[in-house]
């Protein structure tokens, strides 16, 4: 089962371009990081840069607009993720519940949905999703 695990960081939503963790916040998290790829459970990390860098783009009226962050209204913003493949729910938490995070941080664990998940209408509606995900990052 796949899940991604999301770092949602208090008061990241107004951080300035350019904030950067403190380098001891870092080598602990690489610790932890190096720890679930040696257990073999990892599949993608990254950091994000702060919302103030950032861009959203709504669809009200089926028109998109673009709002450049910082995003006043956020109130709890991603400072990163964790993709991981583990056997059940519970070793995800546990998994979570290792993380050195702070005081200010917490991790939102969400299983990702498989296509078996759903009806036979939407799987057919989602052909191709496969060889789709499996090409992810290839360029031509």
């Amino acid at each position: 089962m796949r899940f991604m695990m999301l770092m949602i960081p208090q008061g990241y939503e107004q951080a300035e371009p350019g904030t950067s963790p403190p380098a001891d916040r870092v080598a602990a998290m690489m610790e932890y990081n190096q720890a679930l790829q040696q257990a073999g459970v990892l599949i993608a990390l990254d950091g994000l840069h702060p919302p103030s860098m950032g861009a959203r783009v709504s669809f009200a009226g089926g028109k998109p607009k673009v709002t450049d962050g910082p995003f006043s209204e956020a109130k709890e913003v991603l400072g990163g993720y964790w993709m991981i493949d583990v056997a059940s729910r519970e070793e995800a938490i546990a998994w979570a519940r290792r993380c050195p995070g702070s005081d200010n941080e917490t991790i939102e664990i969400r299983q990702v949905q498989e296509l078996a998940d759903f009806p036979a209408d939407v799987q057919e509606a989602a052909s191709g999703l496969r060889e789709m995900q499996t090409g992810i990052g290839q360029r031509n």
